[in-house]
């Protein structure tokens, strides 16, 4: 098959690209390189640094290229940046992703869409984990723009035909996140203390508390979705992409700390304005149609290697 990556040189987008290669397929990544780096891209992928808002560049390459199926990674991901420039957030993520579509609808592409389920679902209370049929309560700019996509999505399938899937993803988490991203936590978390610095647990609501509540999911989770809604198997569903465990940032960063084996200091932090409290997602449908999620354990264990052999060998 033929597979466009747009956001292929950022961290989710570079490993859909290289597992799309290892599967045999042919792949074409797109990435005006704002977050993605060069370093991430797999050898033998084709790559155009192009800004997908760019629409007649965009509409060249990809008709001549023909794909069978497009992974949308690319996307304007800053929480902070959507608020103090939500023009911009939209200019990317909806007319930019509009772009995306309209190409997809022309060759007769599959699109699946990255979106997100920790900033679209909202606040999900104690004891509960959000479904894909939980309430839509998007409380920034960012999660506005996804959830907007996500409805042309919708109006294109049943209008025009197109064929789409809806990823959600909960935290992924993995090799080659940006430590300097503000969803990063883990990554932020390892560099820190590969490099004997402290790391900072910001309170959930009481000084010293436990931190915020978040749902981590291994990047080669989100992988496998995009494999299988390549073939066609998730045609027209939406799936929450996520562990389900409910983790507080200091448990996240007191297993960090043992995988790490190097002594540590944790210290306490002031709650960060905006921060949701509490994000768990339900990963009921994932497993019934992809299997079960990476514990985070395991998925803990093979990002702290590979964070501990790449600050090693830089």
């Amino acid at each position: 098959m033929k597979i466009l990556v747009t956001g292929g040189a950022g961290f989710i987008g570079s490993h859909v690209a290289e597992a799309a290669i290892e599967a045999g397929h042919q792949v074409l990544v797109v990435d005006d390189l704002s977050n993605g780096r060069t370093e991430n891209l797999p050898t033998n992928a084709d790559f155009h640094p192009i800004d997908i808002r760019d629409k007649d560049v965009l509409r060249e390459l990809v008709v001549h290229f023909k794909p069978d199926a497009i992974s949308h990674h690319a996307a304007q991901a800053s929480v902070t940046v959507s608020v103090r420039e939500p023009l911009l957030d939209a200019e990317v993520n909806v007319l930019g992703s509009l772009n995306v579509a309209n190409v997809a609808l022309e060759c007769g592409s599959r699109l699946i869409f990255s979106s997100t389920g920790g900033a679209l679902y909202g606040e999900v209370p104690e004891g509960q984990a959000a479904g894909e049929d939980w309430p839509a309560l998007p409380l920034s700019p960012y999660a506005c723009s996804k959830a907007s996509f996500e409805l042309y999505l919708r109006a294109y399938g049943q209008s025009n035909g197109l064929r789409y899937t809806i990823l959600r993803y909960a935290n992924v988490y993995g090799p080659r996140q940006d430590p300097h991203g503000e969803a990063g936590v883990v990554s932020i978390f390892l560099q820190r203390l590969l490099r004997g610095e402290p790391v900072q647990v910001n309170a959930r609501a009481t000084p010293g508390d436990d931190g915020c509540v978040r749902d981590y999911v291994y990047v080669r989770d989100s992988v496998r979705a995009n494999l299988a809604a390549f073939e066609g198997a998730l045609d027209g569903r939406t799936i929450n992409i996520a562990s389900g465990v409910a983790t507080t940032t200091r448990a996240l960063a007191e297993q960090l700390v043992q995988l790490v084996d190097k002594p540590a200091i944790v210290n306490d932090g002031p709650y960060r304005a905006g921060d949701l409290e509490r994000s768990v997602l339900d990963p009921a449908v994932m497993i019934s149609m992809l299997g079960e999620p990476t514990p985070l354990e395991r998925g803990l264990t093979a990002t702290t290697e590979w964070f501990r052999s790449h600050m090693q060998s830089s």
